[in-house]
């Protein structure tokens, strides 16, 4: 670990070393950048021998299942049976965090609260109590530097931490894991794709909201539109199809748009929705960790197995090209287009792997475009696998 006396030195004379790519996950903000071009995921792409150090083996090229959503032990959907007010689901994240607290499994939380002046402005903090966590519940679908934190966890002299973060933030903070002198660290991951600058963000809510001042929160949903919640409680869809992809294409940050991490490889456990049915989150259990986790709340919990239904490769064809020249068709003929899909379309797991094929197919291609020369040391394996099933427009 650096000395503190050379804390203020480097954080003053620290620059972005992934430049255009920086996912601002607030390595760099610490003086834990020392350690960045071996740690930054934009710099050094290391997810196999990660998984290794943090599951014990790295994924099965052989199985499916291990392709797409990684290194797992198990998988469930799952709903809170009382929800937690104001949650954007029924608060699964929340009383994870807060009852990993109340039970003395761990003596901080690293979370995401708003800024004081921004409802969407991301203010990572270090959580001592279940009040705190709570303050933190809600996606913040912005770039936000988690680990900006990690100098205030190390002077607090806490020995058991939960962090809270996406696949960028997690593969960061497992290069340095060693160097924070934990007795025992949990990650707690919520599978990530297309963050936003806030600028980006605005224009998103300008472009595609009815009423973009009071939206509270917003999901990209299973049934093909995205949902946005208002301050009134009342919700909004509009259906994927019907968005401006030719205004909105230049809006997410290129980190997000050369990331091939969306399940958040190297979490312990991660909660998203995208491989259960419609109002559930899906489960992800990576490793003993993540069980210890899931196990402290699932008497709070219904459950169900995952399911799969559908086929994803048709879809996931006819949107490449669509997106690639930004193809954006009336909202009659999109509504009617969602909801074709949604009645005979992917569903379940088959949801999640047509949602990480249309994503890996067009970060590929903007890589391609874009960063040529990284192309042969930043695509993992399994994503190669992945790509390697559609046809792609030239680069």
């Amino acid at each position: 670990m650096l000395p503190h006396h050379k804390a203020k030195a480097l954080k003053s004379s620290s620059r972005r070393p992934a430049k255009d790519l920086c996912s601002e996950c607030g390595l760099c903000d610490t003086y834990y950048v020392h350690y960045v071009r071996e740690a930054c995921p934009f710099l050094n792409q290391q997810i196999a021998p990660l998984e290794v150090q943090t599951h014990g083996r790295s994924r099965d090229l052989a199985r499916e299942d291990d392709v797409y959503f990684g290194v797992h032990q198990q998988m469930v959907a799952a709903q809170k049976i009382t929800p937690i007010p104001g949650a954007q689901w029924t608060g699964i994240v929340t009383t994870i965090a807060t009852q990993m607290l109340t039970q003395g499994q761990v003596e901080g939380v690293v979370c995401v609260q708003n800024s004081d002046t921004d409802r969407f402005g991301p203010r990572p903090v270090l959580a001592r109590t279940p009040a705190e966590v709570l303050a933190a519940r809600v996606n913040k679908p912005t770039l936000s530097p988690n680990l900006s934190v990690l100098e205030e966890v190390e002077r607090s002299g806490l020995r058991r931490l939960l962090v809270i973060g996406v696949g960028c933030q997690v593969q960061a903070l497992r290069s340095v894991e060693q160097q924070l002198g934990l007795e025992k660290l949990y990650v707690l991951g919520t599978p990530c794709v297309d963050n936003v600058t806030r600028a980006g963000l605005e224009k998103f809510l300008q472009t595609t909201s009815r009423s973009p001042d009071t939206v509270v929160h917003y999901e990209f949903m299973q049934d093909f539109r995205v949902h946005f919640r208002h301050e009134d409680g009342s919700t909004e869809t509009v259906p994927f199809f019907g968005l401006n992809t030719k205004k909105l294409k230049d809006i997410f940050a290129p980190s997000c748009l050369t990331c091939f991490d969306y399940v958040n490889s190297l979490a312990d456990l991660v909660v998203g929705y995208m491989g259960a049915p419609f109002g559930w989150q899906w489960i992800v259990v990576r490793n003993p960790r993540g069980q210890e986790m899931l196990d402290l709340v699932m008497p709070l919990l219904r459950t169900q197995p995952v399911t799969s239904q559908g086929h994803r490769q048709p879809a996931v064809q006819q949107s490449i090209p669509a997106y690639d020249q930004g193809v954006t068709i009336p909202l009659w003929a999109a509504r009617l287009m969602g909801l074709v899909i949604e009645k005979v379309g992917p569903k379940g797991l088959e949801y999640a792997r047509f949602s990480i094929d249309s994503h890996f197919t067009r970060n590929y291609l903007y890589l391609l475009r874009h960063y040529p020369d990284k192309v042969p040391d930043h695509v993992p394996e399994y994503a190669r696998q992945i790509v390697s099933q559609y046809q792609l427009p030239p680069a």
